[in-house]
């Protein structure tokens, strides 16, 4: 049986945090004096060999804004995973693009970046709506996770066939020196999602450093990977960077 390559999606958003904090103020998203692009950053992920991109249209609009993700949408070779909000606007405006991914992801306006998990059991049936009306439409959806076994078990049962690992406490934890039970949390989990006949993928605060042991979780089908490659594109590009943190997800 052959050795199956870890997969890597890289979150794109930040790229659109940049070009916000300069243009947000402005109509257009493209063109004249506007930059970068996180649609052009997208497509040298693609050409570094990135498997699919992550793109998070959050309802506060507070970086990615609809027009990238439609441009996205028509851009890419590369699968497109798109994450959103338990919301009835975003569930309108993700089946108007429909993506071939769609991960549901709490959100908080006070937050920076995603903290936490979704909360699947306290949310369960406007979680099962959404995920009944994107599998109906042909929508894979995935479900981001803390590694709980009770919402690891919930996703299952509610139908959604992809989670992802929420491995921030893990990273939070990696220069602490008190990683292991975090590890251990997110190892369990991976074998009980396995269990219940889910994909697992993982994401949030995975770098060059802490990649190496995250890699070496159990049934672990494809990490996604942001900001961490975008600050290294800073000083290497972004081809170099990409093809870095690929290589580092399958070293032998």
């Amino acid at each position: 049986m052959g050795h199956q390559e870890l997969l890597l999606g890289v979150n794109i958003d930040h790229c659109a945090t940049v070009r916000q904090a300069r243009y947000k103020a402005f109509a257009e998203t493209t063109g004249g004096n506007i930059e970068p692009d996180p649609v052009f950053f997208a497509q040298q992920c693609e050409l570094a060999g990135a498997d699919s991109i992550t793109v998070h249209l959050r309802e506060d609009r507070r970086h990615m804004q609809e027009r990238d993700v439609k441009r996205l949408r028509e851009c890419l070779r590369v699968p497109m995973n798109l994450e959103m909000a338990a919301t009835d606007e975003m569930l309108e405006f993700t089946l108007s693009v429909m993506p071939d991914y769609a991960c549901i992801v709490p959100e908080s306006r006070e937050e920076v970046t995603t903290e936490g998990g979704l909360n699947v059991v306290n949310f369960e049936d406007r979680v099962a709506k959404i995920v009944d009306a994107l599998s109906e439409a042909g929508v894979i959806v995935s479900l981001f996770i803390d590694p709980d076994p009770y919402q690891i078990q919930l996703s299952a049962d509610l139908g959604a066939p992809v989670i992802e690992l929420h491995t921030g406490a893990y990273a939070n934890a990696y220069h602490l020196g008190d990683r292991d039970q975090e590890f251990g949390r997110l190892k369990d989990g991976a074998e009980l999602g396995y269990d219940c006949g889910l994909q697992i993928n993982a994401g949030h605060g995975i770098n060059y450093v802490n990649v190496a042991e995250v890699r070496t979780l159990p049934h672990l089908h494809e990490l996604n990977i942001g900001h961490s490659i975008l600050s290294r594109a800073l000083f290497t590009g972004v081809l170099e960077s990409v093809r870095e943190m690929r290589n580092l997800l399958n070293v032998r």
